[in-house]
């Protein structure tokens, strides 16, 4: 009996997850921009120590042991014909393809800003912009971290952290920064900024220059809807969580008003036979919490109860974020729960426990050891 064809439309954070869990029981082919697993998370680690950020979050395809019977296509998604069962590709070469699939996964995830881009890369172009990226900051007399989000204060904490003599300033349209996390999460975060040195601004909501998308750090002033005077730096970092789904190449009719693909409970796309979506591109709830709460376990077993006619299961979103915030500092990483309370690794487990045996054996089921790219970290 031929094995079921599953394509994997962008390998991000949750497609390589979602790829691990199908590949035991399945033919899949994944897609994506890089050349390897480039991920989302953790900015503020990525701007203010590149090289530790790259050893845990920068992983070549051919690393995990899990994806050796994954192939991948490193390539542009540039259509899809969902009748046909068929995605359309133009791969690193130029070359335009169709990949036909049993049962296609999207999760191609969002723009937002210049550390998460939906445009076709080498381990050269990531590389360097790491580089551009840390020097950047890393020559600044001042920076103004704009937005209030995780990526906003983790930024912030962690350029002040790294550059004790930088001025650090957080500009936020709130009363408080974290809006999506438990108010336990806002207060202890709240005490680490202030700790850290950042000076907070709330109540203060950028105005967007018309036709500026964020991605790329600035030094023009920032003015403020509430009429407060302009914010001067040498550096302006934009983390104010305007995401652009990346579905360019999908049909309209599965898409909502703002471009997020429409799913059911079951993470299936309506209307559309065998096609499924997961993390960030997927509209499951407000936050598009699927993303940030291991749904590729789920939608592994939707997609194989779908092959053989079994009962699938509903994802049901948290209340609210949780999970880290700053990344790992120098007293450990802390890792919140929806109820705001935190548990804290201690540093030492970091790089003895938690990498190796949670995350590189236990999620990833196994990665290989390999040279590390060199990214300056002056």
């Amino acid at each position: 009996m031929d094995r079921k064809r599953v394509v994997i439309a962008g390998l991000g954070d949750t497609g390589v997850l979602t790829a691990i869990r199908l590949a035991r029981r399945f033919d899949v082919v994944g897609i994506s921009v890089n050349p390897g697993l480039v991920s989302g998370q953790e900015l503020g680690t990525r701007l203010a120590r590149p090289e530790d950020w790259a050893r845990n979050y920068r992983i070549g395809f051919d690393r995990f042991r899990a994806l050796d019977r994954v192939r991948t296509v490193h390539g542009v998604l540039t259509g899809a014909d969902l009748s046909a069962r068929t995605v359309s590709v133009r791969d690193v070469g130029g070359t335009e393809r169709v990949e036909p699939y049993d049962a296609l996964v999207i999760s191609t995830g969002v723009t937002n800003g210049f550390w998460r881009r939906a445009v076709l890369q080498s381990a050269g172009d990531v590389d360097a912009g790491l580089r551009t990226a840390h020097d950047r900051l890393g020559s600044a007399r001042s920076v103004a971290v704009i937005g209030g989000g995780a990526a906003a204060v983790s930024s912030a904490v962690n350029i002040a952290l790294r550059w004790p003599d930088i001025r650090v300033e957080l500009f936020y349209p709130g009363e408080h920064p974290l809006p999506q996390h438990h108010w336990r999460t806002r207060k202890r975060v709240e005490d680490r900024l202030a700790a850290a040195g950042v000076t907070l601004h709330p109540g203060h909501r950028a105005v967007v220059p018309e036709g500026f998308d964020c991605a790329a750090i600035t030094s023009e002033p920032v003015h403020f809807s509430g009429g407060q005077a302009p914010a001067h730096a040498d550096a302006v970092l934009w983390a104010i969580g305007r995401v652009r789904p990346n579905t360019a190449w999908l049909p309209a009719d599965v898409l909502d008003e703002r471009g997020f693909v429409r799913v059911t409970p079951e993470l299936r796309v309506p209307g559309v036979d065998g096609v499924f979506a997961v993390g960030d591109v997927a509209a499951t709830d407000p936050l598009r919490s699927s993303a940030r709460n291991r749904a590729d376990g789920l939608l592994a077993r939707n997609v194989a109860a779908y092959f053989t006619g079994g009962r699938m299961r509903s994802y049901r979103p948290p209340a609210s974020r949780w999970g880290s915030v700053l990344g790992v500092q120098p007293d450990g990483l802390e890792v919140f729960a929806p109820n705001g309370f935190a548990f804290r690794f201690p540093s030492w487990s970091i790089e003895r426990v938690l990498q190796p045996w949670i995350v590189r054996c236990g999620i990833y089921r196994g990665v290989r050891s390999g040279d590390q790219y060199p990214v300056t970290n002056g």
